[in-house]
């Protein structure tokens, strides 16, 4: 169980979901930059929301952080890459907002074609000023989507119950799928020529940042009028008040800015321009789901296990064939650590079966974590576990293999002149190793394990059963593998209690027995 920093409000339920798994939630709201760097101190886990900005400082003050949590989308707001060279995981709630934000969207572009806010001011303010706010119907008209991934794809949604036309661009999507939702796909420069309204749902990067420019909105169709739920600062502000004062575009609508929180743009001054303080998933169910979202994937982190939303790991994409396995190659990583008695210079591992063809790279990141966790200095996580590997030099080569062999699926890790492998089985689908050094053995692992390389004769097992003995250390369960040549044999036994070293050595210098190897899972 570990202590959560949450220094921004977030929905009761999600404060419930994390103290029911057994942690200490600590809310502390309003830190200054100073005081977070104070608080993070002893900290497993830091939930934010927009306002609070995670700095490569405050990571470092947090050294027993496991688990950064954004409850919403963006992560502006923290540097991730310092997370990611400290092992610490990085995430957010993607699904949380996606219908608050479409929502949004939608109602700034009617509040645009309408002149709903302008007209509510004057006439609150004793004005009747009909004909000053005559609008335009959203029927017929070109609505530009850039961006249609989760977001834009459901303003596309609704813009077409409006009857618009849509167009879209978006280089990651196909002109099958933009077809299938009704859009035609075109150039950027093309989608605004053509526009009578566009709407942005991009994530804010070095490529996007300040793309909606001075140059841009110069090709826009005459009288074109924007949106921008998505993030502050792919529009440049500047420019587009220099467009709309000129009359070649006719308004916007704005939920974000490039700096935040701000009370001053040179476009607030501008009567046909909409406004609101990013407010795109300010509503009661976005709130709720972010933070039952955020807090489920804190607990998962904080248990060690797969964290799907997890922005700074490698592999995300988890079937349900795969993540059983899991758990299995991590163990597979530290038995093969613990054989070679420190780093290999080389990793092999072979997938075999159904697993093949499911996507095996969280596979590896487990493997990873597991060997370098008995022989790293620093907490390694699914994370760091990739960077680890190329700082020490470890090559890694993956093979896979479709057709089963002895066993519906496999996986068999081999470094040298050590190798392991194991499998699920039963209707509980719990692991078994089945291979250690190329010797057939069946047994489960176990957190305390013995591995005998001996003289294939009769007595070895009751010499080593005789010093464990001895040393009141029980065995829980025990597999033995002759060789192919039957020259020696291999001994795995399970035990109930780690074997001192003074045992270890016993065995070492006893006759007939060539290795002993103490393995942890």
């Amino acid at each position: 169980m570990g202590r959560v920093l949450v220094t921004e409000k977030l929905a009761q339920t999600g404060l419930d979901v994390m103290a029911d798994a057994g942690h200490e939630v600590d809310v502390r709201l309003g830190l200054s930059p100073d005081e977070l760097v104070e608080a993070v101190v002893g900290a497993q886990a830091l939930v934010i929301r927009s306002a609070t900005t995670v700095t490569a400082d405050v990571l470092a003050a947090g050294t027993e952080l496991v688990v950064v949590g954004r409850a919403g989308i963006g992560l502006d707001n923290v540097d991730v890459a310092a997370a990611t060279d400290r092992g610490v995981m990085v995430v957010n709630a993607p699904q949380s907002n996606i219908l608050s934000a479409a929502e949004q969207a939608m109602a700034l572009l009617l509040a645009q074609a309408r002149n709903i806010p302008q007209a509510h001011a004057a006439l609150v303010a004793g004005k009747w000023e009909r004909s000053k706010w005559e609008g335009v119907e959203l029927h017929g008209k070109t609505l530009g989507v850039i961006g249609l991934g989760r977001v834009g794809a459901l303003v596309a949604q609704r813009a077409l119950a409006f009857g618009m036309r849509l167009v879209a661009y978006d280089p990651f999507v196909s002109a099958d799928r933009a077809r299938h939702m009704g859009v035609e796909l075109l150039d950027l420069e093309a989608l605004m020529a053509e526009s009578d309204f566009v709407t942005i749902h991009l994530p804010k990067n070095k490529e996007t940042l300040g793309l909606v420019g001075a140059d841009l909105l110069a090709r826009a169709k005459p009288g074109l009028r924007i949106i921008n739920t998505a993030r502050g600062g792919i529009v440049d502000e500047e420019a587009l008040a220099a467009a709309i004062r000129s009359g070649h575009v006719q308004g916007a609508g704005l939920d974000v800015f490039a700096k935040e929180p701000t009370t001053e743009s040179p476009l607030f001054g501008l009567p046909s321009v909409v406004v609101a303080p990013h407010l795109g998933a300010s509503t009661v169910e976005a709130q709720d789901k972010a933070g039952v979202t955020i807090a489920e994937q804190v607990n998962l982190a904080l248990r060690g296990d797969f964290v799907p939303f997890a922005v700074n790991v490698a592999a995300t994409d988890v079937s349900e064939t795969v993540r059983p396995f899991m758990g299995l190659a991590e163990q597979l990583g530290r038995i093969l650590a613990c054989l070679n008695a420190g780093l290999p210079d080389t990793l092999e591992i072979e997938f075999q079966g159904g697993l093949a063809g499911a996507g095996t790279g969280i596979l590896t990141l487990s493997a990873l974590k597991g060997l370098f966790g008995e022989v790293s200095e620093v907490p390694v996580s699914y994370v760091n576990a990739p960077q680890i590997a190329a700082e020490h030099g470890l090559e890694v080569r993956e093979t896979s293999t479709v057709t089963p062999h002895d066993y519906v699926n496999l996986i068999t890790l081999r470094s040298g002149e050590h190798a392991v492998a194991g499998t699920l089985t039963g209707p509980r689908s719990e692991p078994h190793l089945v291979m250690m050094d190329d010797h057939i053995v069946e047994v489960p692992p176990a957190p305390h394990m013995v591995v005998v390389r001996n003289d294939d004769r009769p007595g070895m097992i009751g010499v080593v059963g005789t010093i464990l003995g001895d040393a009141a250390v029980s065995i829980s369960s025990m597999a033995v593998g002759p060789s192919a040549t039957g020259n020696t044999a291999l001994m795995v036994l399970s035990t109930d209690g780690e074997v001192p070293e003074a045992a270890l050595d016993r065995m070492r210098e006893a006759p007939g027995i060539s290795a002993v190897h103490a393995v942890r899972t």
